[in-house]
């Protein structure tokens, strides 16, 4: 397999562990600097300029962009996607994780756990914010913070309010989240590889520092980890379409609240905490997966006139209920189901004697009309019948 690292930094310890672990198993390995790429769009077919000259071939790319190049970075690992080159990470997945904001907005449509979040821009706005979120002590975040830098812990309402309009005026977007106490300045960090964890470790602060992170003089212990936050790692890492990725999670009262999925994590805190070679096991999975690029569905579904993609509910009103999908009448419509999505599982390509349920999601590509009218009109509140205006005729 012959296998690029997207890099700028050659000599860290996470692209020289990755280049090792692939020249250990007898990949052929490259680490290429991101910012040397020329992105070509005159040719017939997608294709790659490096340093001056066409890119050769390569069967896969394992991209480490920084945050500081996530724009040009992610148009890259793109284009790389356009030549039908695999990626564990795709250039929409790294640019959601990348922003604190759209993760947020992506895991909550999948009920994942959070600690309560708000995001607004006016300052009257603010203070009720806080509120909403269970008040004061808060913490507040920039959006594109990485390594706990912009990250703020506010005791009070008052501070919470004076940090943020400071940051507003700077032009700086946060987010106003609730300050977990009971994680006691700790957190865990999940590996996760394709479908699995490969390793985990519990982060603690150092005195009276909040924040966990090793850059802050953090301590790390190998855990093993519990299988129900291993499964909210795993499941967040495949929303954000990433399957390499670093789940930051804190110990809730009742299971795991996801903080961040980073999509390009450190591998040296992780390996010297648990002795495990995590670059091998990412190196393997690519290997395993090279023949399967990842594949832009919405991108490859739509280019037909008059079909695409659409997601349909199943509401308990309508007449689909207790109905199997064979019944349902889909297929003799020019529909086909690709995934079905009850609560928090997913049955992949369902078969035609599984049974519908209210809630159910169907992701489908068919005919838009036929789809379009099997979309019920959206409930409209009740309009308010308001007070006579005191000149209800105008002169």
């Amino acid at each position: 397999m012959k296998i690029a690292v997207l890099s700028r930094a050659p000599q860290a310890y996470s692209t020289q562990r990755l280049r090792a672990a692939a020249l250990q198993r007898g990949h052929n390995v490259k680490v290429l600097n991101t910012l040397r790429f020329a992105i070509d769009l005159t040719a017939d077919e997608p294709d790659l300029h490096y340093r001056g000259r066409q890119l050769s071939d390569y069967d896969a790319i394992l991209p480490r962009i920084g945050n500081s190049i996530t724009y040009f970075g992610t148009a890259v690992v793109r284009q790389f996607e356009q030549m039908d080159v695999y990626t564990p990470n795709t250039a929409n997945g790294i640019s959601s994780a990348r922003d604190k904001l759209r993760a947020n907005q992506i895991l909550s449509r999948h009920n994942i756990a959070m600690p309560p979040t708000a995001f607004v821009r006016n300052r009257a706005d603010v203070r009720p914010a806080i509120e909403r979120v269970g008040g004061a002590p808060v913490v507040i975040k920039l959006l594109e913070g990485t390594q706990g830098i912009g990250v703020i812990l506010a005791p009070q309402v008052k501070v919470a309010e004076a940090i943020i309009e400071t940051l507003h005026s700077t032009k700086q977007n946060v987010l106003i989240q609730k300050f977990i106490s009971e994680s006691r300045g700790r957190d865990i960090r999940a590996l996760v590889v394709g479908d699995r964890v490969v390793a985990a470790m519990r982060r603690s602060a150092a005195g009276d520092e909040f924040r966990s992170n090793v850059h802050r003089g953090g301590s790390v212990e190998a855990i093993e980890l519990d299988p129900v936050y291993e499964r909210a790692a795993v499941r967040s890492a495949q929303i954000m379409g990433l399957r390499v990725a670093g789940v930051d999670m804190l110990e809730g009262d009742d299971g795991p609240l996801v903080m961040e999925v980073n999509s390009s994590p450190g591998l040296q805190g992780i390996e010297s905490a648990t002795k495990l070679d995590v670059a091998g096991a990412i190196i393997d999975y690519i290997a395993g997966q090279v023949a399967f690029p990842e594949i832009d569905v919405r991108q490859r579904l739509t280019v037909s006139t008059g079909y695409g993609v659409a997601e349909l509910m199943v509401h308990g009103a309508v007449d689909l209920v207790g109905k199997t999908l064979g019944e349902a009448g889909l297929w003799e419509r020019d529909i086909t189901v690709l995934t079905l999505h009850r609560g928090v599982s997913v049955i992949p390509n369902p078969r035609k004697h599984v049974v519908l349920e209210a809630d159910d999601r169907l992701f489908c590509f068919g005919k838009l009309d036929e789809m379009r009218s099997m979309v019920p009109e959206r409930r409209r509140r009740r309009a308010k019948v308001r007070r006579l205006p005191r000149q209800p005729l105008s002169e």
